[in-house]
């Protein structure tokens, strides 16, 4: 999935190495993020193509916009991106299905009959890293991906950006574009609410 990086560089020698490294660094960087970012975008959108085309297009536009910025500030970037895209293609589906939902009740108008969608998303959960214990680990993720889905959209996004990703609390802030104290509370009640969900299952 990973997309190719073009970076120009000068003629001479050492601008040629420093761009070189820099195109190292970079594809680095978007290589360790990419399942994750997959897993995310799929979480929320519940489709396969969705979501690669969504990860695709955040790493597309990192580079394109701040491949100039210093590696420490590509990861909140990206992440901000990713949410950005995300949300945005939300807002289209609802439009979309807005518009399905109307035509759909004209067709049908005469006869009486409305049809109605009510698709439910199955989200896998990540593949299991431990051999000895796989159909265990593969259960709990099961369980976990199902409490997650199940979520808010703001707390499933502080959850995924905070415990998933790693991201401090003022990462997650930048990336989700609210304040720190909505992220902690976004994060805390989705805990609460997942513990709840999971009960004997729950595990950090």
């Amino acid at each position: 999935m990973l997309l190719d990086i073009e970076m120009i560089g000068t003629d001479t020698g050492d601008d040629e190495r420093s761009v070189t490294l820099e195109r190292q660094s970079l594809e680095n960087f978007l290589v360790s993020v990419e399942r994750r970012a997959y897993s995310i975008a799929f979480s929320s959108l519940g489709h396969r193509e969705d979501a690669l085309d969504i990860v695709q297009e955040s790493m597309t536009q990192l580079v394109a916009r701040y491949s100039n910025k210093g590696s420490d500030e590509w990861r909140p970037l990206f992440y901000k991106i990713l949410q950005s895209r995300i949300n945005d293609l939300h807002r289209r589906h609802m439009v979309q299905n807005k518009v399905k939902g109307w035509l759909t009740k004209f067709r049908n108008k005469e006869d009486g009959a409305e049809s109605e969608e009510d698709p439910i998303e199955n989200v896998p959960g990540p593949d299991s890293t431990s051999p000895h214990q796989q159909h265990e680990r593969e259960r709990q993720l099961e369980v976990l991906q199902r409490a997650v889905t199940a979520l808010p959209s703001r707390q499933k996004q502080a959850f995924m950006l905070r415990c998933w990703e790693g991201l401090s609390t003022a990462e997650t802030s930048s990336a989700m574009n609210c304040s720190e104290g909505s992220v902690k509370t976004h994060y805390s009640r989705a805990i609460h609410s997942i513990r709840a969900t999971l009960g004997e299952h729950w595990y950090e």
